[in-house]
């Protein structure tokens, strides 16, 4: 038997988390261009030495304008002679959507005193003041890159769009966010259709074939999330799944599955929580999955969902 297709989800479509990642990536571009362009924006500093002296200013009050990445590390650390330069590589290529206060721990005591930091080099981000911790150690560039990924969604729900969209509106509720397509868009019709049928190969088509004409139309591409939530919890008993999940919470498929079903059942912080503990249980790859499947959920609930916000400063804790 299908499984059951919830009203909801039926053409109303949050893709908040989707179209800030474009816009993200497409203000970043912008700006690195204005940058080389304008000599006199090209002197704002990405990176830069932070102080005691200088933490209120540099970090805390620009954290209120962009996210502040603090770099917490010492001469003496071999490990952070190889982050510290990937951190300042990936600050310029991000063009001014997060900057970067580099904080020598020896030097500046008091700082790593207050962030409690145990071993470097340690990671932190403080986004309107408020710390979001990141990582410890030397990570590789792909790695460091997801927790950047990660952060700038954390910041975009708090209304920071990086230098130069300070005075950008923060989200502020879901239904902003909702994208839906116009009851006489015909383009999603067939779509629609195989969706309440229950025929998910037939949904996908139509959607690859909106998609094929037009590669960025967001309800098309939120419309292929619902389909492969739908394709996995196809058939599947419910009950069993969470029961199983409940019993071995470390089990990643039984975990993605399951809030796979808690989404489908209306609870959304339920399946963020599962696979959240599931983070925290595992690591490695089986981590890393667990963190794909529950970001493929944040982009289906939509970035201004409540329960997202929350449970992506979870996430980063839980990573941490």
């Amino acid at each position: 038997m299908s499984a059951q297709v919830p009203p909801a989800m039926r053409g109303a479509v949050d893709l908040g988390a989707l179209a800030t990642a474009r816009q993200n990536a497409a203000d970043a571009q912008e700006r690195a261009a204005q940058r080389a362009a304008d000599p006199q924006a090209a002197t704002v500093e990405l990176s830069y030495d932070v102080t005691e002296a200088t933490f209120q200013s540099e970090v805390i009050d620009k954290s209120f304008q962009v996210p502040v990445v603090v770099d917490l590390w010492a001469t003496w650390c071999e490990p952070c002679k190889q982050l510290s330069p990937l951190l300042e590589k990936l600050v310029e290529e991000d063009a001014g959507t997060w900057l970067l206060a580099k904080v020598d721990v020896d030097a500046q005591q008091a700082i790593g005193a207050a962030f409690q930091v145990q071993s470097i080099p340690s990671i932190v981000a403080i986004v309107k003041g408020q710390p979001v911790p990141l990582f410890q150690g030397a990570l590789p560039e792909a790695q460091v890159r997801q927790f950047l990924t990660e952060l700038l969604k954390v910041a975009a729900t708090a209304g920071l769009t990086g230098l130069g969209n300070e005075t950008a509106p923060p989200v502020t509720g879901q239904a902003d966010a909702v994208a839906e397509p116009s009851e006489s868009d015909a383009r999603f019709d067939a779509a629609f259709d195989a969706f309440e049928a229950g025929d998910w190969d037939g949904a996908e088509a139509a959607y690859r074939a909106v998609l094929a004409t037009d590669p960025a139309e967001p309800d098309a591409l939120a419309g292929l999330i619902r389909v492969e939530l739908m394709r996995r919890t196809d058939g599947v008993d419910p009950q069993a799944a969470l029961a199983t999940s409940d019993a071995t919470p470390e089990d990643v498929t039984a975990a993605s599955l399951a809030a796979d079903i808690d989404l489908l059942n209306g609870d959304a912080r339920a399946a963020f929580a599962r696979l959240i503990q599931t983070v925290r249980l595992t690591s490695g790859d089986e981590r890393a999955k667990a963190r794909e499947h529950l970001v493929g959920l944040f982009d289906l609930v939509g970035a201004s969902d409540p329960d997202v916000v929350s449970a992506r400063t979870a996430l980063a804790n839980a990573l941490f």
